[in-house]
């Protein structure tokens, strides 16, 4: 029961201090500054919820790409797999030692060759 009565005794003196809160802010306050807060209120309200909307859209989009992507594979089991994998194409296929790589060209006719692609020009750098 004390429990209940100091539950009432802090809801009264929260609407009290309230209202006299904003008795003292509309007599010192200059007009139409609360409405220009209001207004930057709503504002952030308004971007915060664009915000969200463009964060769940990505999200979404990014589901359904990864689904076009995999389909019904179970991305983490791959990329739980994908260290043993790696292991094993570098065992099978191999990977010549840096020094060997002049002598490996050389042995398959590509030392003379150019390194450059002569069709390149600026309008394609990237390749």
């Amino acid at each position: 029961m004390r429990r209940l009565f100091w539950v009432g005794v802090g809801v009264a003196v929260t609407v009290v201090v309230i209202r006299r809160g904003r008795r003292v802010v509309e007599q010192y306050v200059p007009a139409g500054t609360t409405d220009a807060v209001e207004g930057a209120v709503r504002l952030s309200g308004a971007l915060r919820a664009a915000r969200d909307d463009f964060r769940a859209g990505v999200a979404q989009r990014e589901a359904e790409l990864l689904d076009a992507l995999v389909g019904g594979a179970d991305v983490d089991a791959l990329r739980a797999a994908a260290p043993r994998h790696r292991a094993e194409l570098r065992e099978t296929f191999g990977r010549p030692p840096r020094d060997d790589l002049a002598r490996d060209l050389s042995a398959r006719g590509w030392a003379d060759e150019p390194v450059t692609d002569p069709d390149d020009d600026a309008q394609a750098p990237f390749f």
